[in-house]
């Protein structure tokens, strides 16, 4: 790769955000660089483990002891395992400092951590946009949801959402080519949550998984979901949206897009004399060579923590604490989602009923506190998801037997069990941030980047609220036997271990209490956009990434005018 070459744009990170720039960049007639720091992952071709059985692991898709000692972080992930670890960095990779406990999940290959999220998808609505002004939090958002509205359908008509058209007004409808179902026991506590409250509605979880296909999904030679629940190993049918299924290769066809791999990205170079940022200076992650590749235009979407990183090193005589931070704010507001409450039930009865599959999303009841009306106890917003299932293999090394009779007796089902958890916002304080190390390093000789993010009283109260309502709703669907835990005190989960940071380089009206403005374009340099995570003011209750697509799309669109009309 040249460095003399000039393009149109350049994309730092290949992720969800990254993909979606890198394609509506291309498909505008940009030339484009896309950079990413891991290795290359092409569709399909690398995906060494997507049809595998799990006798045919050494460990039986096991953490091992050795996966436990080497990476004690990365491992605690809910789908690491023996048959996705490859798509998971060494704890080792990119060395930080926790100044207090905070997992910081990771994915460097093509296409980032867009192979192993969890894909659930809902629009945000005007609650969302408004909290923050309504209830005095953060700094107030400068879009609503109208602003929003039509780029979320022209993300979702692409990626293929699966889901109903509920008529919620706080969890806005999506275009869907499809939906799972629930099975007996899920829809009997549906319709008992129904009937009992008048406040809140159980529906099927909308998620980037394909339930059925449309002419986009066609023409992206993408396939239906099969329910294996493998979709962290990568889709060889293409059934979850990932940037390696989708927008990467989408954007490949146009001819505009180039990538380069195992290529850390070390800073933005701003000129003093233009007052725009030339291009952004790289390690090569082999070879420690240090390189320089501009571009009339910059994307940063290398994931929260890492774009808030980049810039922060971003130092220049104009910015000496970082790339557009004149007002300290750089890094600062970090928010993630309150996974801290957790229930568990019996459910008896219903012993003539199972379901097919494995079904990749959840039953969810969207948002119902500080709707309509300010909690008593606690600011921000959670939804709830549950799901019912019957215990079955997992009785597996229960009782005595020998032969065929113990084998059958394994196949068949047992009793029915439902598991519930929370989804909650965490409001963004100026404390929980992120900075540089003055004198440490990681292996590439980049700062190393330190966290102070944890929990607050206010998020105690809200998970508190919904063990009592979680409770009070399983118990009037007849369920027994109900167990509540504080998944942080019981069994030491962390901020960060969700993948739902966001903020540090937020969005505003004002570049005195903001970096960005309304089209996530940076106040203080005009040609640096910044569209994942990190550009939030706050995470409302729902599934971020959704949001963070819809806004890649909008700000490449104001980013393509602006480059046409030659304003940047």
């Amino acid at each position: 790769m040249q460095e003399d070459v000039v393009f149109d744009a350049l994309v730092v990170g290949s992720g969800i955000s990254g993909g979606w720039a890198a394609k509506e960049l291309t498909e505008r007639g940009f030339k484009t660089l896309l950079i990413e720091r891991g290795r290359m992952v092409r569709h399909v071709k690398d995906y060494p483990t997507a049809n595998m059985d799990p006798w045919e692991f050494d460990h039986r898709l096991r953490k091992t002891r050795t996966d436990e000692q080497s990476n004690p972080l990365i491992s605690k992930h809910y789908a690491y395992n023996e048959a996705t670890r490859h798509f998971y960095i060494q704890d080792s990779d990119q060395e930080y400092i926790q100044e207090k406990p905070f997992d910081w999940i990771r994915g460097f290959q093509l296409g980032g951590k867009s192979l192993l999220w969890a894909r659930q998808t809902q629009r945000w609505s005007d609650f969302e946009f408004n909290a923050p002004k309504t209830y005095q939090y953060a700094s107030d958002w400068p879009i609503r949801y109208d602003d929003l509205a039509p780029w979320y359908r022209h993300v979702e008509q692409f990626v293929g959402i699966s889901g109903n058209r509920d008529g919620i007004e706080n969890m806005p409808d999506s275009e869907v080519v499809g939906a799972f179902e629930m099975n007996q026991v899920e829809k009997h506590i549906a319709d008992a949550i129904a009937e009992q409250y008048s406040d809140r509605k159980a529906i099927i979880g909308r998620s980037a998984n394909l339930a059925g296909l449309k002419v986009p999904q066609k023409q992206q030679g993408r396939a239906v979901c099969m329910a294996r629940s493998m979709c962290e190993r990568g889709c060889p049918f293409g059934a979850y949206f990932s940037s390696n299924s989708s927008t990467i290769p989408w954007a490949e066809k146009t001819g505009n897009l180039s990538i380069l791999t195992d290529t850390i990205v070390e800073s933005v170079h701003y000129d003093e004399a233009t007052g725009k940022a030339t291009g952004v200076q790289c390690i090569d992650a082999a070879t420690g060579e240090r390189k320089t590749y501009r571009a009339r235009v910059i994307f940063l979407n290398a994931a929260t923590l890492n774009t808030n990183l980049i810039l922060l090193n971003s130092r220049s005589e104009r910015f000496p604490d970082g790339l557009g931070n004149d007002h300290g704010l750089l890094g600062r507001f970090i928010a993630f989602h309150n996974y801290r409450g957790r229930l568990t039930a019996d459910m008896p009865g219903f012993m003539d009923s199972y379901y097919y599959g494995r079904r990749p999303t959840q039953v969810f009841i969207p948002a119902f506190k500080n709707i309509h009306q300010p909690a008593k106890d606690f600011k921000g917003s959670y939804l709830i998801a549950f799901s019912a299932y019957r215990e079955g293999w997992g009785r597996a090394g229960q009782g005595e037997g020998l032969g065929a009779a113990f084998k059958d007796r394994l196949l068949e089902p047992g009793s029915w069990k439902v598991s519930m958890m929370m989804q909650g916002e965490v409001i963004p304080i100026y404390d929980n941030h992120v900075r540089l190390a003055e004198n440490k390093k990681d292996k590439f000789g980049l700062p190393q980047l330190i966290t102070s993010i944890g929990y607050t009283e206010n998020d105690v109260a809200m998970m508190e609220d919904f063990l009592r309502e979680g409770r009070a709703m399983l118990e009037k669907s007849g369920c027994q036997d109900i167990q509540a835990f504080d998944q942080h005190e019981a069994f030491g989960r962390q901020p960060g271990l969700e993948v739902h940071d966001v903020g540090g380089v937020r969005m505003g009206k004002d570049p005195k209490n903001s970096m960005l403005n309304a089209f996530n374009q940076m106040h203080a340099c005009a040609n640096v956009f910044v569209t994942d995570g990190a550009c939030m003011n706050s995470i409302g209750n729902q599934n971020p990434s959704l949001t963070f697509m819809a806004l890649t799309a909008r700000a490449v669109d104001y980013a393509a005018n602006q480059l046409k009309e030659g304003r940047l």
